[in-house]
Order: C-alpha cells, then sequence, then structure tokens
C-alpha cells in the first residue's frame, strides 16, 4: 500500500483526532479505581503491625491519588467547557453567514429565520457566560460534551462553507449576466462602428480638401489624405482576415509567411504582418507616372502636374464603382485590374470564395459586384489619389521605406508597437530594430512623412 501523504489530512480530521484522543485519556482516568479484596487468613501480631502501616501508607497514597484525579477531571471540564465555547461561537458565525446570505438578493423570510438562529445562538452564549462565572462546569461526563461541542463546531464551520459557496455561486451568476450584457453591447458597438467606416470611407469631398486648388497645395494637404488612405488600407485588411478566417486559414501561419522570423510582441500584432503585404503590393510603382500600368506620352513637368492634379478632383467625388462603369478602359480601371490580379493569388481567391469567378470578370474586362471587390476597389481609389496628389507637387512625392534590422529614427519613423522600448536599458545591444515597414513614408521636398514600422 502507498504510504499516507500527512499534508493531505484535512485540519478538522486531525482536530478531531486529537479530541478522541482526549475522551480516551479521561475514560482512562474515571474508570481506573478498584476494591481491595478481603483477606480471610488469621495473621499474627507481626504481620497485623505491617499490615497497619501498609495501609496507612496506602490511604495517604490513594489521597493524593484522588486529589491528582480531581484536578485531571477538572482540567476536562474545563477542556469540554472551551469546546463548548468555541463551538457555541461557531454556531454564531455560521447563522450571521446566512443573515448576510439572505440580505442580497432579498429574501424576507431567510433574513427572519437567519435572525432567530442568531438572537437563540446568542442567548447559549449568554448561558454558557453564566456557567463561567458560577463555575458550573460538567464534571461527569466531559468527554461526552467535549465529542458532541466537537461534532456541533464541524457542523457549523461546513455550513458557513455551504453559505460561502452559494454567494460564490450567487456572484458567478451575476458576472455571467453582465459578461452577456457586455458582449451585447459590443456587438452593437461593431455594429455602430461599421456604419459610421462605411460612411468614413465612402467617396466625396472630405472637408479639409473641399476647397482645394492647385495653386494652394502644400504638403499638410497631402498627410491629411495619407491618413483617410491608411484607414482605408485596414479597413480591407480586416475584411480580408475575416474572409480567411472564416475559410479555415490560420493567420498566424500567414503572418509567419509573410514577416518570416518576427516575433510578434500581441497576438493581435499579426494584422500589421497583412497590412504590410497589402501596402508593399499596392504601393508597388507609387515613384513610376500611372504605376507604370500605363504606356501614354506624359506632357513637359509643369503641365504634367496640372494633369495629375485635374484626374484627383475629377475621381475624388465619384464611388469607384461608378468611375469603373463609366470609364472602365481608363488608367484607373486598369491600375484597379493589375493590382487586384497581383494581390488577391488565385490560390487565395479560390480557398476564400470557393472558385475564381472575380477574376475571370477582371479578365473578361468588366467588373464584380461583390461586397470584397467594393471594398478592394475603395482601397484602391485612396491609393489613386494619393499617387495623384504626390505627383501634382514640385518636387514630385517620393516614398521610401525602412529594411530590416535598421535603427529606429524618430525623424524617418513611427513605431506602432511602443512596448518595444520597455526592454530597452539604453544600451546599443538592447535597442529595439526595424522588424519591417507597415505603411512607407514620404518626402516632398523638405518635408518628411513618416513611415510606420513595426519594432522587435
Amino acid at each position: 500500500m502507498d504510504s499516507v501523504n500527512r499534508s493531505a489530512v484535512t485540519p478538522s480530521k486531525s482536530k478531531l483526532a486529537r479530541t478522541f484522543a482526549k475522551v480516551l485519556h479521561i475514560r482512562a482516568l474515571t474508570g481506573g479505581n478498584h476494591k481491595p479484596k478481603l483477606t480471610e487468613h488469621v495473621k499474627d501480631d507481626d504481620v497485623v503491625k505491617n499490615d497497619i502501616l501498609k495501609s496507612e501508607l496506602l490511604k495517604k497514597t490513594q489521597f493524593k491519588s484522588f486529589d491528582d484525579e480531581d484536578d485531571k477531571l477538572q482540567k476536562a471540564a474545563a477542556e469540554a467547557f472551551l469546546a463548548k465555547l468555541f463551538a457555541n461561537i461557531s454556531a454564531i458565525k455560521a447563522a450571521y453567514a446566512q443573515l448576510q446570505f439572505a440580505q442580497s438578493p432579498y429574501d424576507p423570510d431567510g433574513i427572519q429565520s437567519a435572525d432567530e438562529l442568531v438572537v437563540s445562538e446568542l442567548k447559549n452564549l449568554s448561558e454558557l457566560k453564566q456557567c463561567f462565572v458560577k463555575k458550573q462546569f460538567d464534571e461527569y461526563s466531559p468527554e461526552k460534551t467535549l465529542l458532541l461541542a466537537e461534532i456541533q463546531e464541524q457542523k457549523s464551520v461546513l455550513k458557513t462553507y455551504d453559505v460561502m459557496g452559494k454567494k460564490l455561486d450567487s456572484q458567478l451568476k451575476l458576472k455571467e449576466s453582465e459578461i452577456m450584457f457586455l458582449r451585447e453591447k459590443l456587438v452593437e458597438a461593431n455594429k455602430e462602428n461599421k456604419l459610421l467606416e462605411k460612411r468614413l470611407n465612402a467617396s466625396g469631398p472630405v472637408s479639409p480638401l473641399g476647397n482645394l486648388h492647385f495653386s494652394s497645395l502644400n504638403p499638410s494637404h497631402f498627410v491629411t489624405f495619407l491618413r483617410q488612405t491608411i484607414r482605408s488600407i485596414r479597413s480591407f485588411v480586416r475584411l480580408l482576415n475575416k474572409e480567411m478566417e472564416d475559410a479555415g486559414w490560420k493567420l498566424d501561419a500567414a503572418a509567419s509567411s509573410i514577416q518570416p522570423g518576427v516575433k510578434f510582441l500581441k497576438a493581435n500584432d499579426i494584422c500589421y504582418a497583412f497590412e504590410s503585404f497589402v501596402c508593399r503590393e499596392m504601393f508597388d510603382g507609387f515613384n513610376y507616372p500611372n504605376f507604370s500600368v500605363s504606356t501614354e506620352t506624359l506632357p513637359e513637368q509643369k503641365k504634367m502636374q496640372r494633369l495629375f492634379f485635374d484626374r484627383f478632383i475629377e475621381l475624388r467625388s465619384v464611388k469607384p464603382a461608378d468611375y469603373l462603369a463609366w470609364k472602365p478602359k481608363s488608367t484607373f480601371a486598369r491600375f484597379c485590374r493589375a493590382k487586384y490580379l497581383k494581390l488577391i493569388h488565385p490560390k487565395m481567391e479560390d480557398s476564400i470564395f470557393g472558385n475564381l469567378d472575380q477574376r475571370n470578370i477582371l479578365d473578361s474586362g468588366e467588373y464584380p459586384e461583390t461586397t470584397f471587390f467594393f471594398t478592394f476597389s475603395e482601397m484602391a481609389k485612396r491609393i489613386w489619389l494619393l499617387h495623384c496628389l504626390a505627383f501634382s507637387f514640385d518636387p514630385i512625392a517620393s516614398i521610401f521605406q525602412s529594411s530590416r534590422g535598421s535603427r529606429f529614427s524618430d525623424v524617418y519613423m513611427e513605431s506602432l508597437n511602443e512596448e518595444a522600448f520597455f526592454s530597452w536599458n539604453g544600451s546599443p545591444e538592447t535597442e529595439p530594430r526595424v522588424g519591417f515597414t507597415v505603411v512607407p513614408g514620404f518626402k516632398i521636398g523638405k518635408t518628411v512623412i513618416q513611415c510606420q514600422v513595426y519594432l522587435c
């Protein structure tokens, strides 16, 4: 048999065992007296004298032993009284716990019952106090009193734990109802956010650029429109991630394949990997007129700036779907087609949608009427307009990004994960480095617009 682990024995069981040991000891004290037997033999004088001496000595010894036994019995009675006192205190605690539990939620019957129990136990405590003052201890059966008191105390402790369990269960149910309520609020908030996002991303004149003129164009206009473009990119990435998850993709594995060797500091940071992938594909060719999707002959520098600014004004206030239907062979239409086919791989499209219908529609010279392509075209429109705005400046706005392993620079970079600096103690060895560029940066003359980077 396996040996019993001493630490596994509960304190209440040990206490009960000690009580039984005390009871056995008290029984040994109260039940150990024996009557001396009478002798039937006739004794001579010497023997009689010796017997008398022995008898006197025995009486003295017996009186002394009787005194010791009285002390021990009194001690046992006192211990029994204390056990009874502690049992009563435990009963009061259990009754009070029951009273508190009945108050929340409000239970009038439970409160009345618990209140009566508290009063009853307090009366018992008062009676014990009078017994102590009058020294009325139970000296006849202390072992029985001790056992009953211990049993009563254990019952009261169990009752207290039962009430505490019910209270914790009630609190758990309350917390669960709060969680359900907050989840419902979160769903409502997400719906409202999506509606606001739709309105925000909807085409139309933007207030800071509403009265924009070619002569008053400056870098602040470019920064304003860049922020709107980034919001549109992130909206598309969220949709793409949702479609991938619904199709059974493992997003963390996909993020690791996009940015291999990068350790993400938080689980939600994997979204930056997808944003970097979309930006890398969509901004590819940004420094070339029309992203090099068209071979049209462009006018000289000053007229070219005006041409791109006019294109910006023309497309800015039109929905992309309407513009594609209006000018299906325009430079913007060719840009949309080329970027979609490059960004969305055939295997990805087939995995997400179960077919290649959108790709086939684009190859036929038409444009899909799906939510996915609508969100993509909104993003593509923002990037195309940013490109047109960049070529409206003199000098033309140029694009740049930071390479992996570069030292962080406040001038050229904006960190998307500030927690990367928490472990930096100022030494070059622990200085965070660029893991990858998420959103590229831009230069307009001497003005630098920081690129957004993920540090690791």
